[in-house]
């Protein structure tokens, strides 16, 4: 399979060729940055671990060399960080036992511009390759400016699947801003319980980042853990850690529904919700 980039890295860990690795996946999912895999999509990988039946591919989709770094890593050239970072990413692929992980290696100006036909041909090539029933994207309220315009560039690709090609679950995940303000109802519950070991692991690969100034590994699992506690006051945790997803498949089954109306109705909705409430008691 060719990709756009020359700088791209596939790393399949048990072996098997790309082909057998995209062909067996079952779950994807398709991120900005190294290190996002592992914090937006830990239930897919928790799916998958040790299992034969199921099988996770992550994709990056830009080269990593815009990262805040300090310490050790604080001379690192642009360069150096883009190797450094798909080095990490090649490791969490191995301690997370996933069919395959892709890095696109696209800089991040590509993948801000809707005419980027590159962007969208190594996608279109992935998705073409692999039947995987749930997809993890970022979401469309992310404040992260690539993560927006890789969550666009995917919806793009995905949405020119034939019909009948499409993932029957597409998720937006929390990285750059949390998804608990979204009302129950528009909530999907990741349970991230599983092997917090493993998960820790995982993160724990990234010492760049980690390292570097930003501790990811706290504060993901961080973010887990008061999301399970905060998500209901009236009953016990009823799990561990939960990653709060959306519900993208609306946008990919129709693709006239637009994006920007669909995400603002998740915001009407908290309104709602917030003034029904005030309203009832005042």
């Amino acid at each position: 399979m060719n990709y756009s980039s020359p700088a791209v890295d596939v790393f399949v860990p048990d072996g098997r060729s790309v082909a057998e690795a995209l062909a067996r996946t079952t779950h994807l999912c398709l991120a900005a940055h190294q290190d996002d895999i592992e914090i937006m999509a830990y239930h897919g990988i928790g799916e998958c671990h040790g299992r034969k039946d199921r099988w996770f591919t992550g994709v990056v989709l830009t080269d990593g060399s815009g990262s805040p770094r300090s310490g050790k890593f604080a001379n690192h050239t642009d360069e150096q960080m883009k190797a450094v970072r798909r080095a990490e990413q090649r490791k969490a692929a191995k301690l997370g036992q996933y069919a395959a992980v892709i890095q696109l290696a696209h800089p991040s100006t590509v993948v801000k511009s809707s005419k980027s036909a590159a962007v969208l041909a190594d996608l279109a090539a992935i998705l073409s390759s692999c039947p995987a029933k749930i997809v993890y994207l970022h979401n469309p309220a992310d404040k992260h400016d690539t993560h927006v315009a890789v969550f666009l560039r995917c919806l793009e690709a995905l949405r020119a699947l034939p019909k009948g090609k499409r993932p029957q679950q597409i998720l937006g995940c929390e990285v750059w801003r949390n998804l608990d303000w979204l009302v129950d109802t528009d909530k999907v519950l990741l349970d991230d319980s599983a092997n917090p070991a493993l998960a820790a692991k995982l993160i724990g690969a990234f010492q760049s980042q980690i390292a570097g100034g930003k501790r990811y590994d706290r504060a993901s699992a961080g973010r887990r853990l008061a999301n399970a506690t905060f998500h209901t006051s009236h009953a016990t945790d009823a799990a561990k850690a939960i990653t709060w997803a959306m519900d993208l498949t609306p946008l990919v089954l129709d693709e006239k529904l637009s994006v920007e109306q669909f995400t603002l109705a998740h915001l009407d909705r908290l309104r709602a919700d917030v003034a029904g409430r005030i309203r009832k008691f005042a």
